[in-house]
């Protein structure tokens, strides 16, 4: 009953993230038209390259747990291929523990790093003078969801002792 909570939750935050990330896709679109329609007329944003870069990191990061929810990250089957199906399971927990450890770690320094960030009012060094925090914020949000997803995972993973499969009617929802 908890599990499946917490899997309800989980893919509901992974769709929002999902969502985000795709927003700021549209928006990367539109600042890169904008700026090109504005170097017509000889001017331009100045901020293309640093709200874009900010931008790309937020999605990268915004994207990892809906992508590892539907099983579309990279993986290597070199060594779920040569197991029998029955320790498949197993192996995803073991990878899936450790993954959950070194995200969890680098999430708690980034934490770190976004606090310090916030707590002295850091900001880029170009005109726009950003809040540093905002864009380390959405990454930190992202590292935490995904640590969040991989939690989830494990405890489905030890509960069904099967390898959660994404169906094509659950990915259109």
């Amino acid at each position: 009953m908890l599990i499946r909570f917490l899997a309800t939750l989980s893919r509901q935050l992974n769709r929002l993230s999902g969502a985000l990330a795709m927003l700021l896709i549209v928006y990367v679109l539109c600042h890169i038209l904008l700026e090109i329609v504005l170097r017509l007329f000889g001017t331009s944003t100045y901020v293309l390259d640093e709200f874009v870069g900010y931008a790309v990191a937020a999605i990268t990061f915004l994207g990892l747990g809906y992508s590892l929810e539907r099983n579309s990250l990279i993986r290597v089957n070199i060594l779920m291929d040569r197991l029998p199906e029955r320790f498949h399971w197993l192996l995803d927990l073991l990878v899936s523990a450790m993954s959950f450890t070194i995200f969890t770690w680098i999430s708690y320094y980034w934490y770190i790093n976004t606090l310090r960030s916030f707590q002295r009012g850091t900001t880029s060094s170009s005109i726009a003078e950003t809040p540093l925090w905002i864009p380390e914020g959405m990454v930190l949000i992202g590292l935490v969801l995904l640590c969040f997803t991989l939690l989830v995972r494990m405890l489905l993973l030890i509960s069904t002792r099967h390898v959660p499969h994404i169906e094509l009617a659950q990915s259109h929802e």
